[in-house]
Formats: structure tokens, sequence, C-alpha cells
């Protein structure tokens, strides 16, 4: 697998954990929070899987269905996107 592509899943995974953890706590701080849109434009660009583990791990957006279907489902799609790529050849 090509480097690069493992350094952005990387990082864009880290990048949604934290962006979800950090909004969790400015919810509960009051403060001005993230927005939805951002949240799942990170998760759309390959974060899914750590903005997953935020969810679960912050109990962060789990009541909202745009997340608990939505992120599970970009999961799926990422994985789908991955064996398409792995397929013919992209992924080396």
């Amino acid at each position: 697998m090509n480097n690069y592509f493992l350094y952005y899943v990387t990082g864009v995974n880290a990048i949604s954990f934290l962006l979800c953890g950090m909004d969790k706590r400015f919810a509960k701080k009051k403060r001005r929070r993230i927005s939805e849109n951002t949240l799942l434009f990170v998760s759309a660009i390959g974060g899914s899987i750590g903005f997953y583990i935020g969810m679960k791990l912050f109990s962060h957006k789990t009541l909202h269905k745009k997340f608990s279907i939505g992120i599970p489902s970009m999961i799926l799609a990422h994985g789908m996107i991955l064996v398409l790529l792995d397929r013919n050849g992209f992924l080396y």
C-alpha cells in the first residue's frame, strides 16, 4: 500500500477523532460548537473510523440519526472503495 495513502488515512482519522472529542468538550462547557457539516465532511473524506471511535468513546452524537446511521454507512462505503481500489491495483 502506498505510504502517502496510509499517512493520509491515519491523519484524517486522527483529526476526525480529535474533532469529535473537542465538540463534546465544547458542548459540556456550553461553548461554540464545531458544525455538524464540518464533522460529517471530515468523516466523509476518510475520517469515518476515527469519528466512529470518538462517538463511542465520548458518547457523542450517538442519538443523531445523521451520525448513528451516516458514520457506519460511510465506513462501509470507504471499505467498498478500498476493495475496488485494491482490486484494480491503485493501492500499490
